[in-house]
């Protein structure tokens, strides 16, 4: 069992969306989370640079003299640092008696902060993340001074600031970048969309070309395309132009051996109508043969070359209303009454009209040989084909012998006219072009023949 694809792998529209907003949307995500990594970066280093700035003006305001008395000489430039519980702190700490909070900024009010007891070489600055007065989360630097007047009694000097200053800015870009590359993404997603559809237009329109010549509505692509599917369109043209060519060719060279054939045959013939004997009998009967295989055999390959050529497209209505007339004027001394009763303007055989003439003609004939006083035919549409009903009110035709007039020489009424030919001819064009012909009862008492061929849309 053939297993089942997913229907987006046998759509080009689907995989043409789905690979491209896949891969928009992947470098469109790549892309704000390197944005949005940089400004973290950016915004770290920043608040970094500042804590260092605070760090180096406290070491600048900080004196100590002889006794190990510390003081600022002036209050630090930011007002944050006087406000109380604002985010920004700063701390002084002895680590000779281990006191901690020696000095410390107003904006700590009781509280002191706690700091990890390491090893600091002087100069050296080291990071940490603690918690502030409120519990919230702090970034910390601290550095270690030796003041000039008391070198032994070393000094910590602690800055600190909420990491909200560093995490509210990031979220908000985060939040901002994510609305705006929604946005384009969905914006992506149109052009997409617009773009695939734009781009798949001429196939579109190529398919409705092609779709026009296989209905018979047009014998070729017609229209120009782009630079990519004009080399197709060009190539498809001439292989139907070559096959055209080649029906045609094939058509003329039947004709001209049949003509070739036919023309010795009556010559045979009237040769053998003016003499008596055995061998004139055999003459006539072996060029009545050989004429019924010829007409059999090029109505057949007639219609096996234009079988499946594109571009074939018979209005049913002309061709019945014209035969209505040739075989009222045929039968015209029996007076009898040949009536169309239906057959839509629209509706079309997908082949060619001198094979539709050559079945139709062949089933009218036969009707119109059997009939009392009446054939009535209509044309329709019937389970997606063309459907020909054709009734006589002739004497009928039991069950039993229906399947065998349609062999290839079979009369069974030898006072008739006829080959016995026509009924095989039109069973087997009728097969070439995927159709059928079946022989039912009529409802007028004689037969009905029902013709079904494929139907032009």
């Amino acid at each position: 069992m053939t297993p089942v694809r997913p229907v987006w792998r046998d759509s080009l529209r689907l995989r043409l969306l789905v690979g491209t907003l896949m891969w928009a949307s992947v470098a469109v995500l790549v892309a704000g989370w390197g944005l949005a990594r940089l400004f973290h970066e950016h915004v770290e280093r920043q608040f970094h640079v500042e804590l260092s700035a605070h760090l180096d003006q406290l070491a600048a305001q900080l004196e100590v003299d002889a006794t190990g008395r510390a003081a600022l000489r002036m209050a630090l430039g930011d007002p944050r640092f006087a406000r109380p519980y604002s985010g920004l702190y700063w701390q002084i700490d002895d680590l000779t008696a281990e006191g901690r909070g020696l000095l410390r900024s107003r904006s700590l009010w009781d509280v002191v902060l706690f700091v990890p007891g390491d090893e600091l070489v002087d100069g050296e600055v080291h990071v940490h993340r603690v918690e502030g007065p409120d519990g919230e989360p702090l970034r910390m630097i601290e550095r270690v001074l030796r003041p000039a007047a008391t070198p032994d009694a070393p000094l910590r000097l602690i800055v600190a600031a909420n990491a909200a200053f560093v995490d509210a800015p990031v979220m908000r870009l985060n939040r901002l970048l994510a609305v705006a590359l929604a946005l384009l993404v969905l914006g992506l997603a149109f052009a997409v969309v617009v773009q695939v559809g734009l781009g798949l237009r001429p196939l579109q329109r190529l398919r409705e070309a092609l779709a026009a010549v296989r209905d018979g509505r047009s014998a070729a692509i017609d229209g120009r395309y782009p630079v990519e599917i004009q080399p197709l369109v060009d190539e498809f043209n001439a292989v139907l132009a070559r096959n055209a060519e080649l029906v045609s060719r094939a058509r003329t060279q039947a004709g001209n051996l049949a003509h070739a054939v036919k023309t010795p045959l009556t010559v045979l013939a009237n040769a053998a109508d003016t003499a008596d004997g055995g061998l004139a009998r055999l003459v006539r009967e072996q060029v009545g043969l050989a004429r019924t295989q010829v007409d059999y055999h090029l109505a057949r390959s007639r219609a096996a070359a234009a079988v499946g050529v594109p571009g074939q497209r018979t209005p049913m209505r002309p061709v019945l209303e014209g035969l209505q007339r040739l075989m009222a004027k045929v039968y015209a001394e029996r007076d009898l009454r040949l009536q169309l009763l239906a057959c839509s303007d629209s509706l079309a055989f997908r082949g060619e009209a001198q094979d539709l003439q050559e079945m139709l003609g062949n089933l009218l004939d036969n009707a119109c040989k059997w009939a009392k006083t009446r054939v009535e035919f209509s044309a329709s549409e019937h389970g997606g084909q063309l459907q020909v009903c054709i009734d006589d009110d002739g004497p009928g035709l039991p069950a039993a012998v229906r399947e065998a007039v349609f062999g290839r020489g079979v009369r069974l009424d030898e006072q008739v006219d006829g080959s016995g030919l026509g009924l095989a001819i039109v069973r087997d064009l009728a097969r070439l072009y995927g159709g059928e012909v079946v022989l039912e009862h009529s409802p007028s008492g004689g037969v009905r023949a029902l013709l079904r061929l494929p139907l032009a849309p």
